[in-house]
């Protein structure tokens, strides 16, 4: 197929939520064995819980010297709530189904594999390029966390996992924290013998009201996203359960910030007379790039070649480069044109599929360079 549209539609019309990435794998590896390129599924999938594993794919280079290159994409989306019905309209595609449209992550996928069938079918020389598709990134980069990134001979990388116009570079990501705190109270039927129990669910939405939410600071951000709690409308909830997260760009605000919040867990507990168990992890570490950094400068030299206005920015938003980043391989984030990701108004435009291909190839040109 050379049609990075129709791919496009194809692909965003199979389901595939963290956990359930097995036929998008199966049509990326079909895709790539198909061009005569080798695929090498690992074992992270039993691992992390996915239907998939880590695909990887090797284009060996084809040019002495230069500066070898992995692309990284993941296999999911978040959840689909409704029928997905990808259509084009005016030059911009849509989901007519009224759930997400799948434009994060596949739009980078599409990006990676007609790349990838350029530079097989045109024989262009390049340093080295090799493909890697992850599972369970939009859960805490799950697949990235489980890939062994020795097994990558790339010096540096990219990944195409930013919601804005291309031409945006991510210069810098968040570090992040999630945090789950059990309340534990006492039943008692809600009618006959209400001041026998202790609420938990009073106790957790005290606990909330009190709570630091949204952009605390310009570095900063936290959140309570799932609440669930109490066994039957006439009895006293003995348990409630609260999940939370933090970011922030300065780890020592963020560990201020999720210290604050478990003190106000124990506080409001306390007052209703309740207990809590609290359980804090690490979602990701958190990066920062100079713009005199080659994985940037080859990034501005690909994008200014294509026609863009590069831009750089700080986001909000953790992605597979935070892993790669930790563990000390460069990896620059680069938007895709995709917008409102994460919602029924989810959509990209015809152009910047293509002209994410274009940018890919102007990166590897640039790294041969």
């Amino acid at each position: 197929m050379d049609d990075p549209l129709a791919l496009f539609l194809e692909l965003c019309a199979i389901p595939s939520p963290p956990g359930d990435e097995r036929a998008v794998a199966n049509r990326v590896a079909r895709y790539l064995r198909e061009l005569g390129l080798d695929v090498d599924e690992d074992g992270a999938g039993a691992q992390i819980g996915s239907s998939a594993g880590n695909l990887l794919c090797r284009l060996p280079g084809r040019a002495d010297g230069g500066t070898p290159l992995f692309l990284c994409a993941h296999l999911d989306t978040v959840p689909p709530q409704g029928a997905l019905e990808p259509v084009v309209e005016d030059g911009v595609v849509r989901n007519a189904g009224g759930t997400i449209l799948g434009a994060d992550n596949k739009a980078a996928l599409v990006a990676m594999l007609e790349a990838a069938r350029r530079i097989v079918v045109e024989r262009r020389a390049h340093a080295g390029v090799e493909l890697l598709f992850t599972p369970k990134e939009e859960v805490g980069l799950l697949g990235a966390g489980a890939f062994d990134h020795t097994r990558l001979e790339a010096e540096l990388g990219y990944v195409y996992d930013q919601g804005a116009p291309i031409g945006e570079i991510v210069l810098g990501a968040p570090y992040g924290r999630t945090i789950t705190a059990r309340f534990h109270g006492r039943a008692a039927h809600s009618g006959m013998h209400p001041e026998e129990g202790r609420s938990a669910v009073a106790a957790a939405s005290r606990a909330v009201a009190d709570l630091r939410l949204g952009r605390i600071d310009e570095e900063t951000t936290a959140n309570i996203g799932l609440i669930s709690g109490g066994t039957a409308r006439n009895i006293v909830p003995e348990w409630c359960v609260l999940e939370a997260e933090a970011r922030s760009h300065d780890g020592d605000k963020l560990a201020d910030v999720v210290q604050e919040m478990l003190d106000t867990f124990a506080f409001a507990a306390s007052l209703g007379d309740c207990t809590v168990e609290t359980e804090v992890s690490e979602t990701y570490v958190g990066y920062r790039f100079r713009r005199e950094e080659r994985v940037f400068v080859l990034a501005e030299a690909a994008l200014t070649r294509c026609g863009y206005r590069v831009t750089a920015r700080l986001s909000g938003g953790g992605a597979d480069a935070n892993v790669f980043n930790a563990r000390g391989l460069p990896c620059l984030n680069l938007a895709n044109g995709m917008t409102a990701i994460h919602t029924p108004d989810e959509h990209i435009a015809v152009a910047d599929l293509e002209g994410m291909v274009e940018v890919t190839l102007a990166l590897v040109d640039a790294a041969r360079a």
